[in-house]
């Protein structure tokens, strides 16, 4: 007699885990996200009419309140309102509804994402009242104030707590493609961030710079290059990952590409700063590597774009129907275009005429309002009918309108502004047939933009009216709202404490096949390529044959270790692995930001040729000093230049070029990134009345009839505060400028020395006519101002004894 074998125990099921959702910060974020979005616009559109017409610089108010809203302090308030509160909570928005659901788990504290939610919109409230006061550090996207910056990190810190908590308590093992790219926005925002806005405190609301001059241009281009790309770049891919893919209803086109797509970012995007730099007084070595780097990151860019246009596919019929997908497609076009565009931007060729013109503005916005704008709201019309959980849009009508708005006012605002940057760039370089300047008057190159200026206004209108709609459709739904939201309960398996799948099922293990010669050979291509970049490889020949022999042996290093590793990569196994493995995922991610930054960043202060001194070149003096923070505090960096290119038309026009060693006390740079006023550099070697100076401040329709500056009358009247001065000298002291410790005890005296003089010296220029009007004009704000605009440039005498050649400066 036989028995049957014993029937073994079938396991228990799992213990499910019963969960729901935090909706309702993401309610808060995607709210904050509008609301804030239509008050930089707004603010954008009042500077677009600032300089279409310079009345609109007082708005109709009179006295100080025409300081707070002149285009130089209204200029930061709209860049930082649209990048990063209107961005910036969308993104938060994003984050927080998808992370949820790709992670399975409620987001790790209820409380920090509160703590979150409300320091970021205090940090906005802080940057609206402080900038138009003229709180400012003067560096484009970076002018927050150092308490504002701490405040910045604190709560970037409670939600990188609050990811990555989530992260730990998840129940989704494999991390999908939108996390990866938030875990590179959470970590790369933080290095840049911190790494940018080491401040050298001077009081409550007062800082410099710890960098200076070429330096502090290429920490400042490191990070507003980056910031584009970790902050309104990598987190919107994220969300273009998971809300497109929902809204059409169909999965992403490629894993493969997606992989390829996002290392490729992470690592590429980071040393393309240098790029915004071309023909300045940064190492020439390190805008080209910045430029080669840009060119490179089309190719990854692009694959992301098609990426998210093919993951259509099977449902273009939609796109006509459905006005999320429309957003999403415009958005992800534009995206496309400005990725083509910046490469294109980055050749030295193209950059010598677009630089410094309405070019660069209008590949901002084409990134800024037609990618980004078009993420942001494309997500917020989805979102809406599931976050207040309506049948649908109160207005669906108005959707398609905002839809349409929105495309033909930014392709009008975009069209106009090319045109002008490209006006701008073609007549500053004009010469006659006797080789002169054909516009030697910069007014002209100014005054001939301003009817494309005024379509830019109408663009830019549209697409206001457009957000204007999108405010009040989402107010009609979320007034349709239930009494009481339903909160949904899910649920789904712990994922158990040391639990991890075989590898076997994850991914074979990656065995190196890179054998010892091709480590050798590949070593030494860098070895070979380091001197090249960084000094020029001496000779024109010695620098050929390092370049040639250092790419060759990286070539066939490369090549050697090519066939063994190909079908691994092919397959992509490796970074199976590693999503299951939230922290090696993130530890390779900060690894990728912080090799390719160091790899510039050493380089660029070690190398002492990098920046040759000059020892004419000496420190401000006290009232210089005061005068460049006012300098700072309107804004005038956002439409004049510091920085003369070694270019013909440039130095016909400008003066002689500039000199690294020129700004190795400047804390921080002021070299700007447009002119629709003249470059200032050598203002003080080419206008040398002090009168003149402090006319133009008053009103500068007296000395220029067709300028759109913006008056600053107000300088006239406002005292000096003398007895700030000498604390503003012990920070700089403390960054390295050669303050001694009794210039700094008398530098209040000195300044109202100094101002004496300037005093006397405008009373003998103007004549006892008019002498009487100019009294006690040497302890205003406007002598500061004028001390510093008359010190410009006037350092450089000797330099061709000292440093005769600038080609490693250049």
């Amino acid at each position: 007699m036989t028995t049957a074998p014993p029937q073994e125990a079938s396991a228990p099921p799992p213990q499910l885990d019963r969960f729901s959702y935090d909706d309702a910060i993401v309610r808060k974020f995607l709210c904050a996200s509008v609301v804030w979005g239509l008050v930089g616009m707004l603010v954008g559109l009042i500077a677009a009419l600032q300089l279409a017409a310079p009345v609109f610089n007082s708005l109709g108010l009179s006295g100080n309140w025409t300081q707070i809203f002149s285009f130089g302090r209204l200029r930061p308030l709209h860049t930082n309102a649209v990048i990063f509160a209107f961005a910036g909570n969308g993104i938060f928005a994003a984050i927080y509804y998808s992370s949820q659901r790709l992670l399975k788990a409620r987001m790790f504290s209820d409380r920090l994402s509160k703590v979150h939610f409300w320091g970021w919109q205090a940090i906005i409230l802080s940057a609206a009242l402080t900038l138009p006061l003229g709180y400012t550090q003067g560096k484009e996207y970076a002018e927050l104030e150092w308490p504002i910056d701490i405040a910045i990190t604190v709560v970037w810190v409670v939600f990188a707590i609050n990811f990555f908590g989530t992260l730990k308590v998840r129940r989704e093992r494999h991390l999908y493609v939108a996390i990866w790219f938030y875990i590179a926005t959470i970590i790369a925002i933080a290095v840049l961030h911190i790494f940018n806005n080491i401040p050298g405190i001077a009081g409550p609301l007062k800082s410099y710079s710890v960098y200076a001059g070429s330096q502090d241009a290429f920490m400042q281009w490191w990070y507003g290059h980056n910031a584009v790309a970790f902050f309104l770049t990598t987190p919107f891919l994220g969300l273009m990952y998971y809300f497109l893919p929902k809204a059409a209803g169909r999965p992403v086109f490629s894993y493969k590409l997606s992989i390829l797509h996002f290392w490729s970012l992470v690592f590429i995007y980071i040393w393309a700063g240098p790029h915004h730099l071309h023909y300045t007084a940064i190492p020439e070595w390190a805008s080209t590597l910045g430029m080669l780097f840009s060119v490179i990151l089309w190719m990854p860019s692009w694959g992301g774009m098609l990426n998210g246009l093919l993951t259509l596919r099977g449902a273009w019929d939609r796109v006509a129907r459905d006005p999320v997908l429309k957003f999403f497609v415009v958005g992800v076009t534009f995206y496309g275009m400005s990725t083509f565009e910046g490469p294109l931007l980055s050749i030295k060729a193209v950059n010598g005429l677009s630089h410094y013109t309405d070019w660069t503005i209008a590949h901002v916005h084409a990134g800024a309002l037609g990618w980004v704008g078009f993420m942001v709201f494309g997500m917020a019309y989805w979102l809406m009918p599931r976050l207040y959980q309506t049948s649908g849009m109160a207005r669906p009508k108005w959707v398609d309108w905002h839809f349409w708005l929105a495309t033909i006012g930014i392709l009008v605002y975009v069209v106009a502004i090319y045109a002008a940057g490209l006006t701008q760039g073609l007549m500053w370089r004009a010469f006659d047939a006797d080789g002169m300047l054909e516009y030697g008057d910069f007014m002209q190159t100014v005054t001939v933009l301003i009817p494309m200026y005024w379509i830019r206004v109408v663009g830019g209108g549209m697409y206001l009216v457009g957000a204007v709609l999108a405010l009040c459709n989402m107010y009609l739904t979320w007034k349709r709202r239930p009494t009481q939201y339903q909160e949904k309960v899910y649920q789904a398996p712990p994922l158990s404490p040391g639990f991890s799948e075989p590898d076997s099922h994850i991914a074979p293990r990656f065995r190196p096949s890179l054998n010892a010669l091709a480590v050798v050979l590949i070593g030494l291509g860098v070895v070979l390529l380091i001197p090249y970049l960084g000094y020029g490889g001496g000779s024109p020949e010695s620098g050929r044959l390092l370049l040639y022999f250092g790419l060759s042996s990286i070539g066939f290093g490369l090549l050697l270790g090519l066939g063994r590793t190909l079908a691994f990569w092919q397959s992509m196994a490796w970074h199976r692995r590693w999503e299951a493995r939230p922290l090696r995922f993130t530890v390779w991610v900060v690894v990728a930001v912080v090799s390719a930054s160091l790899f510039e960043i050493i380089p660029t202060f070690a190398i002492e040729s990098n920046v040759k001194t000059i020892s004419a070149v000496k420190p401000y003096t006290p009232l210089e000093l005061y005068g460049r923070d006012i300098y700072l505090a309107e804004g005038c960096y956002n439409c004049h230049s510091q920085m003369v290119r070694p270019l013909h038309f440039e130095t016909e026009r400008f003066g002689e070029y500039s000199k690294s060693g020129e700004f190795v006390y400047d804390h921080p740079f002021q070299w700007g990134s447009r002119r629709i006023g003249p470059d200032l550099h050598r203002v003080g070697t080419r206008l040398t009345s002090a009168s003149w100076h402090v006319r133009h401040f008053e009103d500068p329709r007296i000395t220029s009839q067709t300028s759109i500056m913006p008056a600053y009358a107000h300088l006239l009247d406002e005292e000096v505060p003398f007895e700030v001065i000498p604390s503003r000298m012990r920070a700089m002291k403390r960054i390295g400028v050669p303050y001694s410790d009794d210039e700094v005890d008398q530098a209040a005296e000195s300044a109202r020395a100094q101002g004496r003089q300037l005093e006397a010296r405008i009373k003998t220029e103007v004549g006892p006519e008019e002498a009487g009007g100019y009294s006690g004009i040497g302890s205003r704000k406007v002598i500061a101002l004028t001390a510093y605009m008359l010190r410009l440039g006037t350092d450089t005498q000797g330099f061709a004894a000292e440093a005769a050649a600038p080609q490693g400066t250049r």
